[in-house]
């Protein structure tokens, strides 16, 4: 048995890799250091064909720069898990909930647009859902997930184990790996950028090439929000909000908020922290000042908004769902009927809502519905079940190899792996791309010379390409 790790200065990457070879057959063993890591085995004609497969591999993992080490000395990375109580309801009324589907597990993760509805949780189950409640698709991931996140076409689930996976394809990859010594506990994701919050307070910006930027420290701990934009990154902490320029982390402004920031939201020209003082504050974009309070009964879980903040939503710790008008004038306050809403999203009069008991549940938010539930009159709620047949996804761990005639008639993009001094870049050899500017590409299937094909590539305003649909390897 061989085994290796790899741990990179300020960065990313904090990982093992073990192979052991028993007679013919090859097993290895692979993930964060300090997790059980996920396990293959591969059988082979002789015991000969089996220990050359065994060295090749070892000889790989080398060359990317791992290293043998004992395994055991290094302790686990620090992972927090929110903790939080869920009590009854003061509401006079419940919410008309037309449909809750539930996934077996607290879940944070949730993300809505225009094709679907996605819900994450804390067993590393992830799940999209039509909007009228259809399970269309389950995935499974190595650790419980911390959060969805979007980023323009593209969908990312943060897990607990550090790791960042692409979700935009139909067999999700790893795109970023967070180190070890950050305990997560939000993350956002701007034209390919990762923005991590942490339990201490911290704020660390990692690349689309999932290498370091900068890091700063605020004067709160416990970061739960961080939100980015073109302009600043804006973290959330339990000394309110800080703005810092995206490029080099320098302050812009900081706005004390009523109590510890639990949750953000972001609209174009504000961001909306929810806190432990039951209030959903409104902060101008530009200079930091507080526009607006948005006043709950408890203690603010999450908080959404209608398109410009047309109307504010907010779920609080006693099981409860809110809504106010822009200016801070609360119009109604409802049960969830299943528990406190830990993250929401509002998209064509329907709030979206994951609860305590790890549902993803779909309100009526239209005036007419509200109306009647207010009245005593509710929708009858659909149970969603998930289809047994239902198949599920695991993460990319190593891609199909094509020959070029076979992937002629798909089409697609070229790409190869080059040396770039000690990193491995991606470049695009198809003509018409601009063939100086990286790709951003899985760093754990690269492997220097290697070509692949995959669907397309589109540009990012930060000067590279990301990858979208299926990568395939060229013989």
């Amino acid at each position: 048995m061989t085994y290796l790790e790899l741990s990179e200065d300020g960065g990313s990457a904090h990982k093992f890799y073990e192979v052991s070879v028993n007679g013919t057959a090859v097993s290895v063993r692979y993930g964060r250091i300090g997790s059980g890591g996920q396990l293959k085995t591969t059988m082979f004609a002789t015991r000969e064909k089996a220990h050359a497969a065994a060295e090749r591999k070892i000889d790989e993992k080398v060359r990317k720069g791992y290293a043998p080490a004992v395994q055991g000395q290094r302790a686990a990375r620090s992972v927090t898990r929110r903790q939080v109580t869920s009590a009854p309801s003061t509401a006079r009324a419940v919410a008309p909930v037309l449909w809750r589907f539930r996934t077996g597990a607290s879940a944070f993760g949730i993300h809505v647009d225009e094709d679907r509805a996605w819900v994450g949780n804390q067993n590393g189950d992830v799940y999209t859902l039509a909007h009228d409640g259809e399970v269309l698709a389950r995935y499974r991931l190595p650790d419980g997930v911390k959060c969805l996140v979007a980023d323009d076409f593209w969908i990312y689930a943060g897990c607990d184990d550090g790791t960042v996976y692409d979700m935009s394809s139909k067999l999700p990859f790893a795109a970023y790996e967070i180190a070890a010594d950050v305990d997560i506990f939000w993350l956002d994701i701007h034209d390919g950028v990762l923005n991590v919050a942490d339990r201490s307070g911290g704020l660390t910006v990692i690349d689309h090439e999932d290498e370091f930027q900068w890091s700063r420290r605020s004067t709160g701990d416990h970061a739960w929000m961080v939100r980015r934009d073109g302009h600043a990154v804006y973290h959330g902490h339990g000394r309110g909000v800080t703005a810092y320029a995206p490029d080099g982390g320098r302050e812009l402004w900081h706005t004390p908020t009523r109590g510890a920031v639990l949750f953000g939201w972001q609209e174009d020209d504000a961001v909306y922290a929810g806190t432990d003082r039951r209030v959903v504050q409104r902060l101008a974009k530009s200079t930091g000042r507080v526009e607006a309070t948005y006043a709950c009964d408890s203690v603010v879980y999450s908080c959404a908004t209608a398109p410009g903040g047309r109307y504010v939503f907010a779920g609080d710790s006693a099981s409860s769902v809110y809504c106010f008008a822009q200016d801070g004038t609360r119009l109604w306050k409802l049960g969830t009927g299943g528990g406190s809403a830990l993250s929401m999203q509002y998209l064509n009069e329907k709030l979206y809502l994951v609860t305590t008991d790890g549902s993803l549940a779909c309100v009526d938010a239209s005036e007419a519905a509200i109306g009647a539930a207010q009245a005593g009159s509710l929708p009858a709620t659909v149970d969603v079940k998930s289809a047994a047949a239902l198949p599920t996804y695991t993460p990319v761990t190593a891609v199909e190899t094509v020959t070029a005639v076979a992937a002629a008639p798909a089409g697609g993009v070229i790409v190869e792996c080059v040396q770039d001094g000690a990193r491995l870049r991606t470049r695009v050899l198809t003509e018409g791309y601009d063939q100086g500017w990286n790709v951003q590409f899985p760093r754990h299937i690269r492997l220097p010379g290697a070509r692949y094909v995959v669907d397309s590539v589109h540009a990012s305003p930060g000067g590279f390409y990301r990858v979208r649909g299926e990568i395939r390897r060229l013989a």
